[in-house]
């Protein structure tokens, strides 16, 4: 089905000119600030925030199609951004770890539409989920989305939706046992939010493996939960859970595991459509802004940081146009 003319302009505005999402990721708040002020060796202020997300967004959008951020210290960043297209984070940072089911909340000060009147062409949403907790706080869940998806709609305005999985029994997310039940966590949730019900316009999900129990591949910690040739599965049958148009996330890992996670995405058949990467191109450059400064930092970035998305680029070459995941063959269909 062609997007409304406020989705398709926002779709079109923060993707290249494939029609693939070659996005950056700079909507970090609080993992931002402790991971500073970890590297300093003293705690970080929200200055630090907004100085780091101005240096990340003046450099790398050169070579992105978009840049993610958030409204509460991303906004001075949202200015220098190439031309580059603009999505607004709508959900507050973290989640209350002394509330089981990790729910929740939106930022209180913020709406679609005025994230619309700060100059979002798209509105992101992350949500922890997982389809074996609790029915109740799934429900919860599923109407908060359905929320959002219907402002969405109102206000014309391509709606995002990022759902990180988790061990609803607090064993942690790196464990074995984990990575042979994360392709049904992944698989499960594209399929409930692949649901029309929830107006979501491009899925940015996890990959439905974890890389370091991937046999066969550089990425291996020499502990197994799939051989190559099972997790190019994995990636298939995840694909196959909906018809909504996807991009993955980079979810902290390293540029290199990063590419060759896609690598194995492409050589599967996945048709993604882009990516929204962000530790994966910046993370390295925390310590050295945290101990060295802003002026070594941009330094950093204008050499690994550019070299690190550079790779996220040519990796991309085997990525989908979002339109095709809607019936079209090419952007000029969609007017």
């Amino acid at each position: 089905m062609k997007p409304s003319p406020g989705k398709l302009a926002g779709l079109k505005a923060v993707s290249d000119s494939r029609g693939v999402v070659a996005a950056a990721a700079m909507d970090q708040r609080g993992s931002l600030q402790k991971s500073i002020g970890a590297a300093r060796g003293s705690e970080a202020s929200g200055d630090d925030l907004v100085v780091f997300k101005e240096l990340v967004t003046k450099v790398l959008t050169r070579y992105a199609s978009a840049i993610l951020l958030d409204p509460e210290y991303g906004l001075p960043a949202s200015r220098m951004r190439n031309d580059a297209g603009l999505l607004l984070a709508y959900e507050k940072t973290g989640y209350d770890a002394a509330t089981a089911g990790r729910l929740p909340d939106l930022l209180d000060l913020w709406s679609v539409r005025r994230l619309k009147e700060a100059g979002a062409d798209c509105v992101k949403i992350l949500l922890y989920y997982t389809p074996y907790e609790d029915a109740r706080v799934n429900d919860l869940k599923h109407a908060w989305i359905e929320r959002i998806g219907d402002e969405c709609r109102y206000h014309d305005i391509p709606f995002f939706m990022e759902p990180i999985g988790y061990d609803e029994n607090g064993k942690g997310e790196k464990t074995l046992e984990y990575a042979r039940k994360k392709p049904s966590v992944v698989t499960k949730t594209m399929e409930e939010f692949g649901k029309e019900r929830y107006g979501i316009d491009i899925l940015k999900v996890e990959v439905p493996v974890e890389m370091g129990f991937v046999s066969g591949t550089t990425s291996f910690k020499g502990e197994a939960a799939y051989t190559r040739e099972q997790a190019a599965q994995l990636f298939r049958d995840a694909e196959s859970a909906t018809d909504k148009p996807f991009i993955y996330l980079s979810a902290g890992v390293t540029n290199p595991v990063f590419i060759e996670t896609l690598a194995l995405a492409g050589e599967s058949g996945t048709k993604f459509s882009g990516v929204l990467c962000g530790r994966a191109t910046w993370y390295d450059g925390i310590k050295i802004y945290a101990q060295q400064g802003a002026a070594a930092f941009e330094a950093w970035l204008n050499t690994t940081g550019v070299e690190n998305i550079k790779n996220v680029n040519e990796a991309l070459k085997v990525a989908t146009p979002w339109y095709r995941k809607m019936g079209f063959n090419s952007m000029e269909e969609l007017g």
